[in-house]
């Protein structure tokens, strides 16, 4: 008894020594309103289950001392009870009103993250595509022509779409003080909508175990003005190297690289998995002009196959 009594004694030591080791925790301070949602959901979530557990605690002390062996008679015998069917009732029924609460809330907050954040729904995002690979990220932006490896720039009140995908084992794109995480798979893209309301340094990583370098996937994640945004994306265009596909190839098989900034993107002559369309589409060539050519195209295609059965026919 004394030997438990010392270990439990010990093991409460260490989990306070122990937890001033351990760094903030980025969910319960958010940097943009999906993480804030988040956070309120997690909060609340805590609270609640640590409202039963005092209600549970509390009870149960009330009964050990209440009802232990020697607050009683000795010749006391308890009464035969067959049950109560009004506290069955009641303690089966607190359960499922707790869970069902937990249950609407969880939800709610996961369709709203889904979205862009309230405010935001009718702003034009800027697209930044998230590629994973050997442990690093790539992150395009095609509407600036400007890519970068292992570091992410993004302007503040901006509603930010990142396209997530990867070139090997799934991973998870997680900002922890932007919001949730999201899975980067191959052979598909995958959405996520975050907006940083301050400006500050972040950290983002993969939250999905890929291998041996998995820990190494952090990336540094700089929310900053609009102005300074668009100064830093013409400082890329104008210093950066181009990113050639020979390039492009090496950084894919190389495992572990640092920072790098491109004058252009891989797109151009590797692009996204959703967008395989647009090697058919020309520079400056509208959408409904690529809509005919794929008509055309399949219209002589049919001619073609036409042509053949009918040349096949008359060698018979």
């Amino acid at each position: 008894m004394k030997k438990k009594g010392s270990l439990l004694v010990i093991l409460t030591l260490l989990t306070f020594l122990l937890s001033g080791c351990t760094s903030e925790l980025l969910v319960l301070n958010p940097k943009g309103p999906a993480a804030a949602l988040l956070s309120e959901t997690i909060i609340f979530s805590v609270l609640m289950m640590a409202g039963v557990l005092v209600v549970v605690f509390t009870l149960f002390t009330i009964i050990l001392v209440k009802y232990r062996a020697s607050n009683s008679s000795p010749d006391y015998e308890p009464p035969h009870d067959e049950g109560s069917l009004k506290l069955e009732i009641t303690w089966t029924l607190i359960p499922i009103i707790i869970v069902s609460i937990l249950s609407v809330v969880t939800v709610k907050s996961t369709i709203a993250v889904e979205k862009p954040p309230a405010g935001y729904e009718n702003q034009k995002p800027l697209i930044i595509y998230a590629a994973s690979s050997n442990y690093k990220w790539h992150f395009s932006y095609p509407e600036q022509g400007i890519e970068t490896v292992n570091y992410l720039n993004i302007p503040t009140g901006q509603n930010v779409e990142f396209r997530l995908y990867s070139y090997g084992p799934i991973t998870s794109f997680w900002i922890p003080q932007l919001g949730g995480q999201k899975y980067a798979m191959s052979d598909m893209v995958t959405k996520l909508n975050l907006v940083a309301d301050t400006p500050g340094s972040m950290m983002g990583k993969n939250s999905n175990f890929s291998g041996k370098g998995f820990a190494k996937m952090e990336f540094e994640v700089l929310a900053m003005t609009q102005g300074q945004f668009d100064e830093w994306v013409n400082d890329v265009k104008k210093t950066a190297p181009p990113l050639t596909e020979e390039k492009y190839d090496q950084l894919l098989t190389t495992e572990f690289v640092g920072r790098e900034s491109f004058s252009n993107t891989h797109l151009e002559f590797r692009p996204a998995p959703e967008d395989h369309s647009s090697h058919f589409k020309k520079p400056g060539q509208k959408d409904e002009e690529q809509d005919s050519n794929h008509e055309n195209h399949g219209e002589h295609g049919e001619q073609h196959k036409q042509e053949s059965e009918v040349e096949d026919h008359s060698n018979h």
